[in-house]
């Protein structure tokens, strides 16, 4: 005897269509900006705008990752994909976290090769650029807040990012004032390595909360002994066992698992089950569950058959 739920698609797929109109509107002020900050990094000669705009880039080509797995995510399940293609937004969110180590790397390269020389930066056309930077990441940010960047892993990727550009933009901005007015041209160079630190911690956890799901570890909000524990108060639930919980999807979430139930329990096992499947859904928000009831003294004959 087994139940199963499956109710999360009306408001799943509203959050969808919220974070496709997000990243499509991130996508456009990114990509004007993208254009004129490499154009003004190239000018001016300095390593912290064109770290930003090399950011910049990654965000826009990663936001259209993102895009475009969302849009394969929402495509109807399948005979060989029987859960659908949700997974590729994990695999975006992986993406989308190596994508920022590996401009981390970069960013931190390019100031240890700069390093002891000496480059003209123009810090009054650099500090413009930026404060305008600012502005458009800013606008990202505001625009995809809009989104379910709380619960969907693929959004907090590219929330990352633009909070990773943001960062540029203040830093380029402080760099081009030390530059203008004091002529403090390595602060161009320190400032462009502690952005890459930080940028490299927010990828750092970012491809470890991917690896998590995809390993099809038990989501950081499920606690399994207590889970067991609680279901064991039901009763009639004499043990628990074989359970497995995991994230499919950021937000959506699969339970399974079989309860030993007592004999006499036997023409009352249809509300040990609605019982359980309503505690699995008050308490940790599942609605896709599965649960095998199985009787005692069965249990009993299978182990005396082995």
């Amino acid at each position: 005897m087994g139940a199963h739920h499956h109710g999360h698609s009306h408001s799943h797929s509203h959050g969808t269509n919220v974070n496709k109109k997000s990243l499509i509107l991130a996508l456009i002020v990114i990509g004007g900006w993208m254009v004129v900050e490499l154009i003004g990094g190239l000018w001016t000669g300095s390593l912290a705008l064109l770290a930003d705009a090399g950011h910049m880039f990654s965000d826009f080509f990663n936001l259209f990752i993102s895009l475009a797995a969302m849009i394969a995510a929402g495509r109807a399940v399948s005979k060989r994909k029987t859960f659908g293609n949700h997974r590729y937004e994990i695999l975006a969110a992986l993406f989308n976290g190596a994508a920022l180590l590996v401009i981390a790397v970069f960013i931190v390269s390019e100031a240890v090769q700069r390093a002891g020389t000496t480059q003209e930066i123009m810090g009054g056309p650099m500090i413009i650029i930026a404060v305008v930077g600012l502005i458009a990441n800013i606008l990202c940010l505001y625009i995809l807040s809009g989104g379910e960047i709380k619960e969907n892993l693929n959004m907090k990727g590219a929330f990352l990012h633009v909070i990773g550009d943001t960062l540029g933009s203040v830093g380029a901005i402080i760099a081009g004032l030390s530059i203008y007015f004091f002529n403090w041209y390595a602060m161009d160079l320190i400032l462009s390595a502690g952005i890459a630190v930080l940028i490299g911690i927010a990828g750092w956890n970012l491809c470890k909360e991917s690896i998590h799901i995809l390993v099809e570890g038990a989501p950081a909000h499920v606690d399994c002994d207590e889970v067991k524990a609680e279901l064991k108060k039901i009763p009639g639930v004499l043990a628990v066992h074989d359970m497995h919980v995991w994230t499919i999807t950021s937000g959506l979430y699969s339970f399974t698992c079989h309860l030993v139930v007592e004999e006499h329990f036997r023409l009352k096992g249809q509300d040990v089950l609605v019982e359980a499947n309503r505690w699995i859904y008050d308490n940790l928000g599942i609605e896709h569950s599965t649960i095998q009831i199985e009787y005692e003294d069965l249990r009993h004959l299978e182990h005396s058959t082995v």
